[in-house]
């Protein structure tokens, strides 16, 4: 039996808010040797955090976590002024969308989502206390399509309205094989920028060097595929295709400017050429070769080691498991764990080519929530601090420059093991217990696995053993040389089952702190405030108004000062979040070449049932593989699953894709 204390806090009331908490002692963690991370000198070398939807305040406030994470860059959504939808709600999805930030309405820095200018400058001031280098997304191909909210200063610069966009953009994108259409048409209902017009391209230009004055390191592409190459087919209105020769080579220290561009591949990609005019790209089939993997438990060579890119390219590729737009859009935040997102991003984290990017889930969620939390401005998951990602982090800095083996230990195909020269290795294993005898290319001494700090192998002949079997799903990480130490970071949270949107008269919440002896909360609603220490397992009792928002912040710092920080949104409200779709809608799909030619739309919503049962409603053949559906009812948070009758997107047992008027699924 724990023992529980109980302490009622006094607080001036405005709008009815108390706060209770009880709880136990806290355990903390050992102390380490050092807190001071030394981290990559350049981005290729180290790793990259997606901070998706983080506000700058919260990147900065995290910023110590982040390197204590071994991360070297953070990567933020896209900092452009954006369109203002839904009364600029603040829900990533519902009251307000994740994707607004993706529709710009100006190229200058700041907007109601991440925040103003003078955040992001002290972010980036930050960061460079720190060495962490500051990767921001942009996005010069489309504005939003709410054209009517562009700004004047936008079109005055390029010349006025029909001087913004490409003739072709009145047409929707429907064939990825045409190099014209994709890359003047509309895609996925935006209209496409003339990235041609030497006017717009001084106007990006000056949005870019602001940027880089303000402490940005590179830059990621959004639909970098859909600016035109300098060979590829244009518009007849006398402009040139340099678009990426000018952003490549006229912004400030051009030289040291990390770019790389989101190249989706597929029909016609062209990557590599992009990988010529760019700098980088994505590796995107790369990324559903490594999913596939881990979660078929089949890590052979032949499975995880080709990154689907001309050999000579292999250094100047991002890597990711999973992106923001994978995640969303392919329903891969239900079917693949967080447990198998570790184990894949021990892989390609310590490969020796591939710059290793983590996309960060939304906070608290899981295959019964894709959203969490469901707010934009907040961080979110910790996964990014777990011990294997910290481990592979740091091992992948101390192998820099050291060659890549793959071996497979005894034959077993659910296991693989990345030798990084003579100097370190990295062990995964998905399935089964992997027992050690096997030969492994490190000098004959111990090693203490770097993940648990527990763990002893002995390398004796060219051999590893250890006392016990590797435990399935389990990356273990060995190296002696350049190893340090390194502190870990506090963690705070709240509990797993906690609910952020509640309609009763008040909400306990559990808190939860490792790593630490001195965490403390602050909790806000209107004008009240209380603050105060707790223990881990002690919680929090909210009372508030109706349709209010109460904000939790929890801090804490390890025993040698690294703080961590956390914000928590509580709304108090009886509704579920949630999206209308008029009859009317019409979205559309793209057909894998290996799927039949009949497809079928399955329709459906916890509120209004079914459309009709399964395989659902015949779909309409757009031509070049493209198939629409058009719906005949209003729909209350519809999801949508495309069949043939045999194959299936999302897969068997996976949630189905909201369902979003005038949208394009893809598989890949």
């Amino acid at each position: 039996m724990k023992k529980i204390i109980s302490v009622l806090l006094a607080v001036t009331m405005v709008g009815s808010f108390a706060v209770i908490f009880t709880g136990c002692d806290n355990n903390a963690a050992d102390t380490p040797e050092t807190a001071d991370y030394k981290l990559a000198e350049n981005i290729q070398d180290g790793s990259i955090l997606h901070c998706f939807s983080w506000d700058f305040n919260t990147i900065k406030n995290s910023m110590a976590d982040i390197a204590a994470s071994g991360f070297t860059s953070i990567q933020t959504s896209p900092i452009n002024e954006c369109l203002e939808g839904e009364g600029a709600g603040m829900q990533l999805y519902g009251n307000g969308k994740w994707y607004y930030h993706y529709q710009p309405t100006d190229w200058t820095i700041g907007n109601y989502q991440l925040g103003t200018k003078e955040e992001f400058k002290a972010m980036c001031e930050e960061a460079d206390k720190y060495g962490i280098k500051v990767i921001v997304d942009v996005l010069p191909n489309h504005t939003t399509p709410a054209t009517s909210e562009v700004n004047q200063n936008l079109i005055d610069a390029v010349g006025g309205m029909d001087k913004l966009y490409h003739e072709n953009s009145q047409y929707d994108l429907r064939d990825y094989g045409n190099r014209l259409a994709c890359t003047t048409y509309k895609m996925g209902g935006l209209p496409d920028v003339n990235t041609e017009n030497p006017d717009f391209q001084n106007y990006y230009l000056n949005f870019v060097n602001e940027c880089i004055d303000l402490g940005v390191d590179g830059f990621r592409y959004d639909t970098a595929k859909h600016i035109g190459l300098p060979d590829d087919p244009k518009e007849d209105d006398g402009y040139e295709n340099n678009f990426w020769e000018r952003v490549t080579t006229e912004i400030h220290n051009a030289d040291k400017i990390f770019n790389y561009g989101e190249v989706l591949q597929g029909n016609n990609d062209r990557i590599n050429d992009y990988i010529d005019a760019i700098g980088r790209t994505t590796a995107s089939t790369y990324g559903d070769r490594i999913r596939s993997a881990v979660t078929q438990n089949n890590l052979d060579s032949s499975m995880i080691k080709d990154y689907f890119i001309n050999e000579e390219n292999t250094d100047k590729i991002v890597t990711w498991v999973e992106s923001h737009d994978n995640y969303i859009n392919d329903g891969n935040w239900a079917q693949m764990t967080e447990e198998q997102v570790l184990l894949a991003y021990s892989i390609i984290a310590s490969r020796k080519d591939g710059t290793p990017l983590f996309f960060d889930r939304p906070y608290h969620a899981s295959p019964e929530n894709q959203w969490g939390m469901n707010r934009i401005g907040a961080a979110g998951s910790d996964m990014f601090k777990s011990d294997i990602v910290r481990a592979v982090n740091f091992f992948r800095i101390a192998m820099t420059g050291e060659d890549e083996e793959m071996v497979t230990p005894n034959d077993d195909s659910t296991a693989v093991v990345i030798e990084r020269g003579e100097k370190g290795a990295v062990i995964i294993n998905t399935s089964g217990e992997l027992e050690t005898g096997f030969e492994i290319n490190l000098p004959d001494g111990s090693y203490q696995d770097r993940v648990d700090k527990e763990t002893v192998y002995t390398v004796s002949g060219g051999k590893l053993t250890s006392e016990n079997p590797i435990p399935e799903n389990t990356t273990v990480v060995l190296y002696n040389e350049g190893y340090v130490n390194y502190a870990a970071p506090a963690v705070v949270s709240v509990d797993e089952d906690t609910e952020f949107y509640y309609d009763s008269d008040t909400l306990e919440v559990t808190l939860h702190c490792e790593n630490t002896d001195n965490a403390e909360f602050k909790l806000e609603a209107g004008d009240t405030v209380a603050n105060a220490e707790f223990k881990d397992g002690e919680t929090v009792t909210i009372n508030q108004g109706q349709g209010e928002t109460a904000v939790l912040t929890l801090k804490a710092s390890n025993s040698l000062g690294v703080e961590t920080y956390r914000q928590v949104f509580f709304t108090r409200t009886g509704a579920k979040v949630e999206t209308s779709v008029d009859k009317g809608a019409k979205v559309y799909f793209e057909k894998p070449d290996s799927w039949g030619n009949e497809i079928n739309a399955y329709v459906y919503s916890d509120s209004d049932g079914e459309e009709t049962s399964w395989p659902g409603v015949p779909m309409t053949d757009e031509g070049d593989g493209v198939y629409s559906y058009t719906s005949e009812y209003d729909w209350i948070t519809p999801k949508i699953i495309f069949n043939d009758g045999t194959n299936q997107y999302p897969g068997a047992n996976a949630e189905g894709l909201l369902m979003e008027d005038g949208k394009t699924y893809s598989v890949n």
